[in-house]
């Protein structure tokens, strides 16, 4: 098993910090536009058939293309500003 980062020790460690971020991360996860962007990669995986069994994630592309990638590299990106630095 991987260790903690530094941020998951924080949040361990201080319980009002970890419920205000509880609280914000699920008032931002149920706007109208996140919404949208999971329905869009849902349906992305509909249709190439690799929804609910395990997989790659579905990656946007600096194009605005969906492309399938390992879960681990997509989660891993931190491009600038959070942007995608795939093609």
């Amino acid at each position: 098993m991987a260790a903690r980062s530094r941020t998951a020790k924080y949040y361990a460690s201080n319980p009002k910090a970890r419920a205000k971020k509880k609280k914000y991360d699920t008032k931002y996860h149920s706007t109208t536009e996140r919404k949208k962007y999971r329905s869009e990669l849902n349906a992305a995986r509909r249709k190439r058939k690799i929804y609910g069994k395990g997989g790659g994630d579905m990656s946007h592309t600096k194009s605005g293309k969906l492309v399938r990638e390992s879960a681990s590299k997509n989660r891993a990106r931190n491009g600038a500003n959070g942007k995608s630095t795939k093609k």
